[in-house]
């Protein structure tokens, strides 16, 4: 089974358990007059809507590029995690209207032990539900199944704030199932951001994860000629789409025909061991036949590096013909004032070479 084929098999799951859940809580809730109960209804219902809206998203995910959208669809799926996100805020937001005006006008419920029985089975079918959720996501790594599943995770709460509110009114007569009821609606809207956030970051497109950075410059680094490799960035179009494109460093003597065969490997190792596509691969020249070249290197680097808030240069070349240096600079995105950094520390650099030409790039920091 492909990955689309288990997200979609997962959320009709979905559908089915929570419509049947929302069905028997509604005439719960109807019997006992227990707000919650109804409330928690009114949720299972909202829970079988995102596993619609996470198949929806997952067939439009699915469909091939095309001229319009050369990268793909992929990037629905986030779409559709962020429009989840956004129903779990709202049903937080409702819940906790409605607990407040519980709280102001209280009415007192009526419980049965078989009524109890149901939203106890209900807690436990939704906690399983929810954990399966955002397992089955997790491996396919679908934002969709793992919001729905956090959800689901939630509405277990829910329902189980309702029971125990149940049992203590039963038992000293105190009814808490209101005030039970905000603090979980506050939980719910807390999630609810946090799920907003987490999706919206990816289709702004982040940073590579620490390891995803490292695997590929290994795998780039694997490679003879290859002596740095720098200015890495990977495009999110989707769970399986990322692009990508990186600069390295060769020495100065290659030819045309090497590099392009060297670029060629990189690309096929990358994609196959990586599961990333280079759109891009950028040259920076090193060195080998200027006896200075290291030595002025590596004073420029000490200078640069006990800079505070500068973490790297890279792409250093010296063109003793032309008298002048060439290298980019990362500082940091901690710091409010990067170029004012840049201008000084190459000001200090300028006035160490009087006789170079500097040349230098303020790169983005886009990678670890």
């Amino acid at each position: 089974m492909d990955r689309n084929q288990k997200i979609i098999k997962t959320s009709f799951l979905g559908i089915g358990v929570n419509v049947l859940l929302s069905i028997l809580k509604l005439v719960v809730g109807t019997i006992s007059g227990s707000i919650a109960i109804t409330l928690d209804a009114v949720n299972n219902l909202s829970d079988a809507l995102s596993s619609v809206i996470t198949i929806i998203g997952t067939k439009i995910a699915g469909k091939e590029p095309d001229k319009k959208h050369p990268f793909g669809y992929g990037r629905v799926e986030y779409i559709s995690a962020s429009i989840i996100a956004v129903l779990v805020l709202y049903a937080g937001v409702t819940s906790l209207i409605e607990s407040v005006k519980a709280i102001i006008h209280p009415e007192a419920p009526s419980y049965t032990a078989p009524l109890l029985i149901i939203v106890a089975a209900a807690v436990v079918i939704k906690y399983v539900l929810g954990r399966y959720f955002v397992r089955v996501g997790r491996s396919v790594d679908s934002g969709s199944l793992i919001a729905s599943g956090k959800e689901a995770n939630l509405d277990a709460l829910v329902s189980l704030s309702t029971l125990a509110a149940a049992l203590i009114y039963l038992k000293w007569n105190v009814s808490l199932e209101a005030w039970l009821g905000a603090i979980i609606s506050i939980l719910m809207i807390r999630t609810g951001v946090e799920m907003l956030r987490e999706t919206v970051s990816r289709l702004l497109g982040e940073r590579p994860t620490l390891e995803k950075a490292g695997q590929l410059r290994r795998v780039i680094g694997s490679f003879p000629d290859v002596s740095g490799v720098y200015d890495l960035v990977i495009h999110n179009y989707g769970p399986d789409s990322l692009i990508g494109s990186v600069h390295i460093e060769v020495p100065d003597y290659m030819r045309a025909d090497a590099l392009d065969g060297l670029m060629r490997e990189i690309v096929e190792k990358v994609a196959v061991e990586c599961g990333v596509r280079l759109t891009g691969i950028s040259v920076y020249g090193r060195n080998t036949n200027h006896n200075e070249a290291e030595e002025i290197e590596q004073t420029i680097r000490g200078k640069l590096l006990s800079t505070p808030h500068v973490i790297q240069m890279h792409g250093f070349y010296l063109n003793e013909e032309k008298k002048q240096i060439q290298f980019d600079v990362v500082v940091d995105f901690d710091t409010s004032n990067r170029r004012q950094i840049f201008d000084d520390a190459i000001a200090g650099i300028r006035a160490m070479y009087p006789d170079y030409t500097i040349q230098a790039i303020l790169d983005p920091d886009t990678s670890d």
